[in-house]
This record gives C-alpha cells, structure tokens and sequence, in this order.
C-alpha cells in the first residue's frame, strides 16, 4: 500500500482503539493478550508510536532510539498517546515514503515507507484486541486490500518469520482469495524460511491456510480466525512465532 494510505491507516485504528479502550477501561482484561490489561496495551501502543516518531524526527541515525517512558495514570496515558499519534502521522507525511531512517532489518532499504506499514499494522491488530476485550464479538473486518499488505508484512518484512531458523522441513501455502494473492513459505530445517509469492499454481504444498485475506491476517497474527488450515499440521506449529 502507497505511504500515504497507510498514514491515513494509523490515524483510523488508533481512533478506534481508543474509543473501544475507554470504553472497556484500563482494567479490563485483554483476551488476546493473556498477561495485559487494556491499561497495558494502550501503554504499548503509546510506547510503540512516541518511539517511532523519535526515528522519523532522527532521520538517517544509525543508532536506535531509546523506548519512550509513558505516563502513568489513564488520562494522562491516554493524552499522551493522542499526541504520540498525532506527530507520527505528521512527521511521516512530511518525510514522505523514501526518507532515509533507522529501521531494524538492515538488510531492507532503511525508508520512512516501513515505519508507515510497520505501525499501521501493529495499531490495526491492537485494535482488534481492545475491542475483543469489550467482552463481545468485534464486527471489524479488514479490507482485502489492507489486510493482505498486512500479510506481506507479516510473511516478508518483520525478522519474525524471515530471520529465524525453524526445527521443520515443508511448504505452507497461505492463499487470500477476495485479495486473489497467495504466498509459500518452505520450512527447511536449520535454516531460516523462505517466503515467495506463489509462482505456480500447481506447486505441491505439504500444508494450506486459506481464507479471506481479513481471516489469514489474523490467523498470521494469532488472532481469532475464520482460516482453514489443511495438510500437515505440524508445519503450522513449526512456523517462527510472530
């Protein structure tokens, strides 16, 4: 998705996050994040986008920035966070998607671009987790669109999946049908995944998670899922946790 769009998309969950937030409390409790409270996730996201923020205003640093510290107390955290969003978003417009910037995958151009994906979303997946912790069923759906960058991102661009060794061989095939995208992750044992767009239908896969791209997001993500996972189930459990 272009900068600009995924700007817009940050200020949107952050909206929703904190109006599903305020309306739980800080002390309710997080189902999709077992040891946090409400309380705790919007320090998280606070956190996440003052510290994002401080990158941007740093420009081409080579060194990372320090985690901010954020104020205790739920309407002070809660203030501090609106304008923790608030200049993120601005200062992300105004370098535009090829600033230069420190990010943690050296290996990737060190662009403004990430962080603007990045935190859309990380805001996009805590909101749903506020408004599970509403104690209802939340009617959010994800954009085709949306959601599948978001898998792209997950599979792709995070040293979560595409840095770390796994104990497994096999192929997984993770297919969005309404965003008409797939990808393969081959699993080889020792060795760190190896994520592709799919190239070739007929490719034989050891196992497949499919679904609308809303349900594979989630599923990467850990979340309550509508995904169907066929195949070897195994290969599932193997995959680097994100």
């Amino acid at each position: 998705m272009e900068h600009a769009d995924l700007v817009a998309q940050i200020i949107e969950h952050s909206a929703a996050l904190r109006d599903a937030a305020v309306k739980a409390g800080p002390d309710a409790a997080v189902p999709t994040c077992p040891e946090w409270t409400v309380g705790d996730l919007v320090a998280h996201v606070a956190r996440a986008h003052g510290w994002v923020r401080s990158i941007i205003e740093a420009g081409p640093a080579t060194d990372r920035a320090e985690f901010p510290e954020v104020p205790t107390g739920w309407e002070r955290l809660l203030s501090y966070w609106q304008e923790q969003t608030s200049l993120l978003a601005q200062r992300l417009r105004a370098a535009g998607p090829d600033a230069e910037v420190w990010t943690f995958l050296p290996d990737l151009p060190q662009r403004a671009h990430f962080w603007s994906r990045r935190m859309a979303h990380e805001t996009a997946i805590h909101r749903l987790d506020a408004e599970l912790a509403l104690g209802v069923e939340s009617r959010l759906t994800f954009a085709p669109e949306f959601a599948a960058d978001g898998i792209d991102e997950a599979l792709g661009w995070t040293p979560l999946v595409a840095l770390r060794d796994t104990h497994a061989s096999g192929t997984i095939l993770f297919h969005a049908a309404d965003a008409g995208r797939a990808w393969t992750i081959v699993l080889r044992a020792g060795k760190p995944a190896e994520v592709t767009p799919l190239q070739d239908s007929a490719i034989n896969t050891d196992a497949t998670l499919a679904g609308t791209a809303d349900a594979v997001y989630r599923a990467i993500w850990n979340r309550p899922s509508t995904a169907i996972r066929t195949g070897d189930q195994s290969l599932f459990a193997a995959l680097p946790t994100i």
